[in-house]
């Protein structure tokens, strides 16, 4: 038999939507960290190193997977519970591999099996820079291994989207990734410049269109405050613009927040670039949310979303589904005003 420490290798990344992890997801790291590397409002990879791995390497992560939820499996079954994963068997393993108290994937993949296996999301930062073929081959050998899983989805950029051919992305599509991840952030392009997020709001809405026709579902995440008091306006209708010709099934809101040793944190409250008041970011969202004509769910589901209104409740949902436009736009409106009347 494999030695445990050899049988049970496989990497696990640290970033992923909240909407596709915590307990829930299994992670599984196509490529490591992010090919572009140079928005001015992320530190996420900046000290790291992009690397495409290899299918053989995937394959060999799935395998350590696959061996490690057997061996729970079986434990379970050795103990009298039927195979069901339990904390028992969780103990037990670990009594017998004193090793996996310290496996990085361990709990992960523990969470996972004990949330029914529905659900995995391909680390890192853009999956299908990959070769097609070769992502294809590794989403098709998980989904082969693992037959519970009902949702595989990944971060994506816009560009990468655009420069796919639309066969290539329907294939993907058919080999089992189902929902892509975008960080448009703003749609304005004198800001997208700014943050050197590398694409075009034209390269935004062509990207967000060829997921949508190789029939992805799509999440766009934007980002409240990006722009500061000098581009607020901008930042929200030119968003709302770009946001509406993609109509995505999923908006959802990730408000600033200066990363510390980032580029725009070292800009924030300069001359160069004043941040928002709590207020002034929910105006920012009003406007944007005014101006959306779509039937995407917007969602607030991030900690980031933080206003409360005059008893101290958070005024917006932190659901992952999020409100179902346009039937509930005039709900969001309304929470909107409730957060204007105490925040300053």
């Amino acid at each position: 038999m494999t030695e445990p420490s050899s049988r049970y290798a496989f990497e696990t990344g640290v970033y992923r939507p909240p909407s596709e992890g915590g307990r829930y997801s299994l992670l599984v790291r196509f490529t490591r960290n992010c090919p572009w590397n140079r928005c001015t409002f992320c530190g996420m990879y900046k000290t790291e190193k992009f690397e495409v791995r290899t299918v053989s390497e995937i394959k060999q992560d799935i395998d350590a997977i696959a061996a490690l939820s057997g061996d729970l499996k079986q434990t379970s079954i050795d103990l009298g519970h039927e195979g069901r994963i339990t904390q028992g068997a969780a103990v037990e393993l670990i009594r017998k591999l004193p090793e996996l108290n310290y496996h990085a994937g361990f709990t992960m993949v523990y969470h996972w099996l004990l949330s029914g296996a529905k659900t995995a999301f391909i680390q890192d930062a853009n999956s299908l820079i990959m070769k097609t073929p070769d992502l294809i081959e590794a989403l098709q050998y998980l989904r082969a291994t693992f037959p519970t899983i009902e949702r595989v989805t990944s971060y994506v950029r816009s560009k990468t989207l655009a420069q796919k051919k639309a066969e290539e992305l329907s294939a993907i599509r058919n080999a089992g990734l189902d929902r892509v991840h975008v960080g448009l952030e703003t749609g304005d392009d004198d800001l997208l410049k700014k943050i050197r997020k590398g694409v075009t709001a034209e390269g935004h809405i062509k990207g967000g269109r060829k997921a949508l026709e190789a029939g992805f579902q799509l999440s766009e995440y934007w980002m409240p405050g990006l722009g500061g008091k000098a581009m607020t306006e901008a930042h929200a209708e030119n968003t709302a613009r770009v946001l509406n010709k993609i109509n995505p099934h999923y908006i959802r809101s990730r408000p600033l927040h200066p990363i510390p040793g980032t580029p725009l944190a070292a800009q924030a409250n300069d001359a160069e670039f004043v941040m928002l008041t709590p207020k002034e970011q929910l105006l920012e969202i009003r406007r944007m949310v005014e101006t959306l004509e779509v039937t995407s769910r917007v969602c607030f589901d991030h900690a980031g979303n933080y206003w409360k209104d005059r008893h101290g409740k958070n005024i917006f949902s932190h659901s992952y589904e999020g409100y179902q436009f346009p039937e509930k736009k005039p709900e969001v409106l309304a929470a909107i005003e409730k957060g204007l009347e105490v925040n300053r």
